[in-house]
């Protein structure tokens, strides 16, 4: 039997969505161990400008909940060469939109025999920053909404 095989992705994982979840479904179907880092609110405030909405802690918890994921480790810098000598990763997947920016560890695994990077497509009209736009564009609404649902609730008990 052949070594086993090692995928190793990684991501912020923010308002966890049905994009990310492909992400985590086609790494894991490159192999038989998938490996996620998920970026610690350090590295993402640093490289993004912004904290993420969900803390590190609570995003971890959620991606190793899915029975896909093997483990899930910390990132703090951005696909981490001692990371991936550390699980002997056979192949990094990333998305499409990393195909002609540089980080080291990519560079190093493209050059580490019996190695690949794969790259993903992207998940067309889901992504973290849309569902963003979408609460803030709706943010009216969802006040609306729940003052209406408090103060029925507030009208209900008056009533009992």
């Amino acid at each position: 039997m052949g070594k086993e095989i090692t995928v190793f992705t990684s991501g912020t994982w923010d308002l966890l969505h049905v994009g990310h979840l492909n992400v985590l479904e086609r790494s894991a179907s490159l192999g038989d161990r998938l490996i996620v880092a998920v970026s610690t609110d350090e590295l993402i405030e640093s490289y993004k400008g912004i904290k993420p909405i969900i803390p590190y802690e609570q995003r971890a918890r959620l991606v190793a909940s899915i029975g896909i994921v093997d483990a899930v480790v910390p990132q703090t810098v951005l696909t981490d060469i001692r990371q991936l000598q550390e699980f002997d990763v056979d192949i990094v997947t990333i998305g499409s939109d990393w195909e002609h920016k540089h980080l080291d560890g990519l560079q190093w695994m493209k050059e580490q025999p019996g190695k690949q990077v794969v790259y993903l497509p992207y998940t067309q009209g889901v992504s973290t920053t849309s569902i963003k736009r979408q609460i803030i564009a709706s943010a009216n609404d969802i006040i609306q909404a729940s003052l209406a649902r408090e103060q029925q609730n507030w009208t209900g008990r008056e009533n009992s």
